[in-house]
């Protein structure tokens, strides 16, 4: 009975060191990882040292991960301008996940949801070609550019992250969005706090990749 007892207690020791170990090696082949984006990820209006990539990092090295997060993001960028600029970080790159954000500049401008998902499915072919993983960062439209515009636009993320069968992060800006705390005076662009905010958000998602 002792003996029983005892192969049993192993049992259950092996089966929590099996499982601690398939967490802790979720992300054992991810080293760098790139936010590829616009002013929403670039940093615009913080300091330096504020920006998500920073606040990012951070947050991963305090979850026990030691990863390396670039800035890829320029402020005002459409996904044209993202397709145009894409290759320059997935050629002969040793980048491991991207984080991409492409779209709001899109929308403000209110350039065709058609033209908008025909981009973001050429960046996401040339990164998948270059064997680089994704998680793509879900945006969505004012109603003032019309509820018709609003539903083809906001549709854009959760049917190329089916398609490609992607990790979707629904909105980037949750939590953050039309919040006077969160954003700058311009009620766009988040302050450092909004960034924290979405830091949490990329991080989350970042850890419960497969």
């Amino acid at each position: 009975m002792k003996n029983k007892i005892l192969i049993f207690f192993k049992i259950i020791l092996v089966s929590l060191v099996l499982i601690g170990c398939s967490e802790t090696n979720k992300l054992k082949n991810v080293n760098k990882i790139l936010l590829f984006g616009d002013s929403l990820m670039s940093g615009y209006g913080l300091k330096q040292n504020q920006a998500l990539s920073i606040i990012l990092e951070n947050d991963l090295k305090k979850a026990g991960y030691n990863i390396k997060v670039i800035n890829g993001s320029i402020s005002g960028d459409t996904s044209k301008d993202g397709l145009d600029r894409i290759e320059k970080y997935t050629s002969d790159s040793d980048i491991d996940l991207i984080v991409l954000g492409l779209g709001a500049n899109d929308m403000l401008r209110r350039i065709n949801p058609d033209k908008t998902e025909s981009n973001l499915k050429n960046i996401i072919e040339i990164i998948k070609t270059n064997n680089i993983n994704i998680i793509l960062a879900g945006m969505r439209a004012s109603p003032t550019n019309g509820l018709a515009y609003k539903k083809k636009f906001d549709d854009i993320f959760p049917k190329l992250a089916k398609e490609y069968d992607l990790t979707l992060i629904p909105f980037l800006l949750k939590k953050v969005a039309l919040n006077p705390k969160l954003n700058q005076s311009d009620g766009i662009h988040p302050n450092y706090e909004g960034a924290k905010v979405i830091s949490e958000t990329i991080r989350k998602s970042i850890i419960n990749l497969d």
